[in-house]
């Protein structure tokens, strides 16, 4: 069986103000990153030592050639990466103020029209595990048409599924309700499920961890991972459920940690092959993902602070 994974969803630009504790409209200083979850995602997978393949769209401008460049450094196979001549890339501008708050602005672009037409599906149907983590994919149309086009065909394809809803509050703002009936559908299609515990009570509507993952199961979720930040993952297979501790890090910077563990996870779902039944397995897959994402939040930058697999095996 191919070890390959697809990751399908946005590639954009971040530009973070690098002035402290200043808002949007003062700051002169930005630093630009490469970002967007299933990218984070896909050069987890390719540092560790994976397959990966990223598919989505960008501008054909630099921003866009930035992009797949990135990946390309990281060894992240680009092909199934489309250029739009019509729209720019997606850019997203933030800072962030001694309250914690952000301030945000998005310039949505070519990301939102990927069309199912411009998917290679030989590549699709050749790949062992397909990934859903696109923050913005489920904002509208035609991207959110295509997205759910695409898990459908994958679960007639017999795939193994993996959802990360990824909710954003500055992009969903007032249509919370649509994220959470969305969000469910992604759900009911998906093998292994990947939420904050924000995101379970947001999605189920209970903040207990336990009826959350019963909730999530019932939708169809095989696998559900809750994580809890410096606590760890709450990992339930419908059977079995345990609390798996993280590691003790310095956090700096957390931006792309859980992208980090999703990436870990699917690293070493599409090598050891577990049985969702094999509940000590799955136990031993999820502290090595919390580590990976424990070891992102010590450094600045989601892609750069990515670790390999000696970094991790290292003492």
């Amino acid at each position: 069986m191919s070890s390959s994974i697809i990751c399908i969803g946005e590639l954009l630009i971040d530009f973070f103000c690098t002035d402290v504790d200043i808002n949007l409209i003062e700051g002169q200083n930005f630093q630009k990153q490469a970002g967007g979850a299933p990218a984070n995602v896909c050069a987890t997978i390719a540092k560790l030592g994976g397959t990966a393949l990223f598919s989505g769209k960008v501008g054909n401008d630099p921003f866009g050639h930035f992009l797949k460049k990135t990946l390309d450094d990281v060894k992240v196979d680009t092909s199934m990466v489309v250029f739009d001549d019509f729209h720019p890339t997606t850019l997203a501008f933030v800072s962030l103020q001694a309250n914690g708050e952000r301030d945000f602005v998005f310039n949505r672009g070519a990301d939102a029209f990927l069309v199912e037409e411009e998917l290679n599906f030989e590549k699709l149907n050749e790949a062992a595990i397909h990934h859903f983590g696109s923050a913005t994919a489920l904002l509208n149309d035609p991207f959110q048409s295509t997205y759910f086009q695409v898990m459908n065909h994958s679960k007639k394809q017999g795939k193994f599924i993996s959802f990360d809803p990824n909710y954003r509050k500055d992009l969903w703002k007032d249509s919370v309700p649509t994220f959470i009936e969305l969000a469910k559908k992604g759900v009911a299609l998906a093998d292994f499920v990947k939420v904050s515990d924000e995101e379970l009570k947001l999605i189920t509507g209970s903040s207990d961890l336990a009826e959350g993952t019963v909730f999530l199961h019932e939708l169809g979720a095989a696998v559900v991972a809750v994580t809890l930040g410096s606590e760890g993952t709450y990992l339930s297979n419908g059977h079995s459920k345990e609390i798996v501790p993280s590691i003790n890090v310095t956090s700096i910077d957390s931006t792309g940690a859980g992208d980090a563990f999703v990436g870990a996870t699917l690293y070493q779902f599409a090598n050891e092959n577990p049985t969702i039944e094999d509940f000590e397995a799955l136990k031993k897959i999820i502290s090595f993902s919390n580590k990976v994402g424990a070891f992102v939040c010590t450094k600045v930058g989601a892609i750069s602070a990515i670790p390999t697999i000696e970094d991790i095996l290292r003492p």
